[in-house]
């Protein structure tokens, strides 16, 4: 494997982590009230909601598109 692929494969893998957690963060009642009352998500999942995302798609941009440097 190279280090291209290594790279796609970790950042697939936290960015999916990562929005786990979001999800599990936007179920708890805490947060459930907050979105009820403010219409939005408290900042803790909507960082984890970005970062899971943005790595997520780097991940699989690297695996599609990534170029191998050889060696």
């Amino acid at each position: 494997m190279t280090n291209n692929i290594v790279l796609a494969l970790v950042l697939l893998v936290v960015g999916i982590i990562l929005l786990f957690f979001a999800y599990q963060s936007s179920q708890s009642m805490g947060d459930q009230v907050t979105e009820a009352v403010t219409g939005r998500f408290t900042n803790s999942t909507t960082w984890f909601l970005i970062l899971g995302a943005a790595a997520s798609v780097a991940g699989i941009g690297l695996l599609l598109f990534g170029r191998s440097t050889g060696g």
